[in-house]
């Protein structure tokens, strides 16, 4: 009788060992990687997001930055951390939908080693020209680049980032000659735009807003699918002749691939929840930036049509980094 007892005991912890824990999660410190320097607008959204994490979980969240080889160090990062939901990857579409066709060598397979969460936010480029540049019009300055023999150059703050691609696409939508001028961050190619040694740029929103406000450049269209309310009188590329032209600057949360549905399913809830928060939309939309969250299936439905464009995009321009 003890032993069937004893037995039954056994069985009983066993069965209870087998049943899924249900502690709250987090219920401990969580790292939210940046692939780029301080600062920039992946690492803004990021520490805008950490913070209100921070305060609905009672945890802390703690923002690092591992900037490097266009965002790979710091996706690679995440790509090898333990498939625990504690480390999270807010990423632009350079880390995880374009890299991989322009590299030749990756540390990492972002479709296979990285779990789409949550989209987090959307921003707008603004092509922008010098205000001295007789065009005032998208398809004045396509008038201008055919009647330049050799065309026009036009500017990035990086070989290889949405900026580069945006510019490759108007290349081959608009059928003319235009010549990359890569740079090292936004902040050079704005300044060499203003002085000249450029002719175009398709810049983020925020850094081009205030030379937009004073005169000093002119802004010709957003490159997203509708205007900014930032912008309101500044068509689209897609309204200025060249419909279907779209690319955004966004930032979306990604994780470890095997991390549990159940803690990917509560970050993307609790990422929805400060999408919503008051605070956080004013902080992104001084960004030029709007809140856009996604289920972790629509945001990986999402992703793969992101790779199919940049593939094809990357394969049409010749565009490579090493």
């Amino acid at each position: 009788m003890y032993r069937r007892y004893v037995l039954s005991i056994a069985a009983a912890l066993a069965g209870l060992a087998s049943i899924p824990a249900t502690a709250a999660f987090p219920d401990r410190p969580v790292r939210m990687v940046v692939p780029f320097a301080p600062g920039g607008a992946t690492d803004t959204v990021a520490r805008a997001l950490a913070l209100r994490l921070g305060q609905l979980w009672k945890q802390a969240v703690i923002v690092e930055n591992k900037p490097g080889a266009g965002g790979n160090i710091g996706a690679d990062y995440v790509a090898k951390s333990p498939p625990d939901g504690y480390t999270l990857l807010v990423a632009s579409p350079a880390e995880v939908t374009i890299n991989q066709f322009l590299y030749a060598k990756m540390p990492f397979d972002a479709a296979r080693d990285l779990a789409p969460v949550s989209k987090l936010a959307t921003a707008p480029l603004v092509l922008v020209v010098n205000t001295r540049s007789a065009a005032k019009t998208v398809q004045e300055l396509v008038q201008i680049i055919k009647s330049r023999k050799g065309g026009l150059n036009y500017a990035s703050s990086g070989t290889g980032g949405p900026q580069h691609l945006a510019g490759e696409q108007f290349r081959i939508m608009s059928g003319t000659t235009l010549a990359h001028v890569p740079y090292k961050g936004g902040s050079p190619a704005t300044t060499d735009l203003l002085g000249g040694q450029v002719d175009m740029f398709f810049s983020g929103l925020p850094p081009a807003l205030q030379h937009i406000k004073s005169g000093s450049l002119r802004a010709l269209a957003v490159t997203t699918d509708k205007r900014t309310p930032l912008l309101p009188q500044t068509p689209t590329v897609s309204e200025s002749g060249f419909p279907g032209f779209s690319i955004e600057n966004w930032q979306g949360v990604f994780v470890r691939n095997g991390t549990s549905p159940e803690a990917i399913a509560q970050l993307a809830r609790d990422i929805a929840t400060v999408a919503k928060d008051k605070d956080f939309i004013e902080q992104l939309t001084a960004q030029g930036a709007v809140p856009e969250t996604m289920s972790p299936e629509n945001f990986t439905t999402f992703v793969q049509i992101e790779r199919e464009k940049f593939s094809k995009l990357v394969k049409e321009s010749g565009a490579k980094v090493d």
